[in-house]
């Protein structure tokens, strides 16, 4: 029996949260935007009908109540946090009250006024990575460094929860990535390697536009979309500028000013003889169906891509592959990584034992296979050593896992700043129509960024 996925529409709206760094401002992800205000009034509390039924009524912490906060975009179309719920109720004789709240800025501010007040529930989903840091974590929630569980978290999403030293959060699910999703068969059709460097990665692309093939979809009337080149390329310019993030954020590093920072803008220029001929109008649901009916080669998307054209078109998922967006170099091969949001447990809980035993059945493998079986991985989990089964595709299981296991990984941007330019789809989309330069892109950008910085009080030049 197949997993319960999200819609293509769905689909395309969580990914827009996932890429909210440049543009958008839904708070499923670590890249929503960050600032305060709101009023309580845009909560619902849903406990009357999302609190499950199932409890037991024994086990350890029988006849306690655990509140949790989740946003609204995060619950849409999502049966996999009611499950793991359910099933943690029974194991442990809590009930749990599901409490959810607006996503965006909205909801942001929402529970950044409950925690001032100390009107905050007992666990709450919050972004991973740079908001984070901004939340003064140590002051509201619980330090989880020393549970048996957090040492098995994989290490680069252990440092997007961790803050001065001290571990807070708990993955809700599993990770994916920026990447090019390509076809298999075509590849081996043709004698193409996946290529290590960005070299190769065009003479691919040649070589099977030659052979009459379209060799990448381009899906750029959605124009979150039209960003996963530049954003996925970021591996690259972190792993030859270490500390780019930081001095960016600073202000000292630019995006025009750094070569390979450059070049994410400029790879597009690169492409662009190579899209489907109707890349500037075609829209994300048009990429699922063109790569379910593998009318395309390639394409550079978010891995969540995998799950809904396994939906779409279950013949189709064995026959594509993984890669990660190559650099300039065949020695520095990695990817570039989306972590989840995760859950974090309130200072203040009446009841912290039980919120921690939750959430360390939340990260096991039971916790994870049922999460899994309700809305399937879009990559590899964030916990060491658990398998994702073996109905998950190659895709994800094979070629994403190898990434993680040799530590060839790095977060995107937006998990290692605060700062980021609204207007990056459009920008991005101008490169790829051929509008504007790479350079020019880079330097659009900046000014971008820089007026943003500006908003979150940065001195910048």
């Amino acid at each position: 029996m197949k997993r319960k996925v999200i819609s293509i529409v769905l689909a395309g709206l969580m990914a827009t949260g996932m890429l909210a760094g440049c543009g958008s401002t839904a708070s499923t992800s670590s890249s929503s935007s960050a600032s305060a205000g709101a009023s309580t009034e845009t909560v619902e509390s849903n406990s009357a009908t999302e609190t499950s039924s199932a409890s037991s009524g024994t086990g350890k912490y029988a006849g306690q109540t655990i509140t949790m906060m989740v946003d609204t975009d995060t619950m849409s179309g999502n049966n996999a946090v009611q499950a793991v719920i359910d099933a943690a109720e029974k194991k442990f004789g809590f009930k749990v009250e599901l409490e959810t709240r607006v996503g965006g800025t909205e909801g942001d501010n929402l529970m950044k006024t409950r925690l001032a007040s100390g009107d905050m529930s007992d666990i709450t989903l919050y972004n991973s990575g740079s908001l984070l840091n901004a939340l003064n974590p140590d002051q509201y929630f619980v330090d989880l460094s020393d549970e048996d569980f957090v040492q098995n978290y994989d290490d680069t999403y252990k440092s997007t929860v961790t803050v001065d030293g001290k571990t807070y959060g708990v993955p809700l699910t599993t990770t994916q990535a920026g990447a090019v999703i390509y076809n298999k068969k075509d590849y081996e059709e043709l004698g193409l390697e996946v290529p290590k460097t960005w070299d190769d990665f065009v003479s691919n692309c040649q070589k099977l536009k030659d052979a009459g093939k379209t060799a990448l979809v381009g899906t750029f009337a959605d124009s979150w979309t039209a960003q996963v080149l530049f954003l996925g390329d970021n591996y690259n310019v972190i792993a030859a500028n270490p500390d780019f993030a930081k001095d960016f954020e600073a202000g000292t590093a630019k995006f025009a000013t750094t070569k390979e920072a450059t070049e994410s803008f400029s790879k597009y220029e690169d492409l662009k003889d190579f899209y489907n001929k109707d890349y500037l109008s075609a829209k994300y649901a048009d990429g699922i169906q063109m790569m379910g009916e593998e009318t395309g080669s390639q394409w550079i998307m978010l891995t969540q891509a995998i799950s809904q054209i396994e939906t779409n078109y279950p013949d189709a998922v064995k026959d594509l592959g993984v890669f990660a967006i190559p650099g300039d170099s065949a020695d520095s091969n990695g990817i570039t990584v989306w972590y989840p949001s995760s859950w974090y447990i309130n200072k203040n809980a009446s009841n912290v034992d039980a919120c921690i035993d939750f959430m360390r059945y939340w990260c096991s493998q039971d916790g994870i296979d049922l999460y899994n079986k309700n809305l399937a991985p879009s990559g590899p989990a964030c916990i060491k050593g658990v398998e994702l089964g073996d109905d998950v595709p190659d895709a994800v299981k094979v070629d994403m896992q190898k990434y993680f296991d040799d530590g060839n990984t790095i977060p995107a941007l937006e998990f290692l700043t605060a700062v980021k330019g609204p207007n990056c789809p459009n920008i991005c989309q101008e490169v790829a129509s051929g509008q504007t330069t790479g350079a020019q892109a880079a330097e659009k950008y900046d000014e971008d960024c820089k007026n943003q910085a500006i908003q979150l009080g940065l001195d910048w030049k």
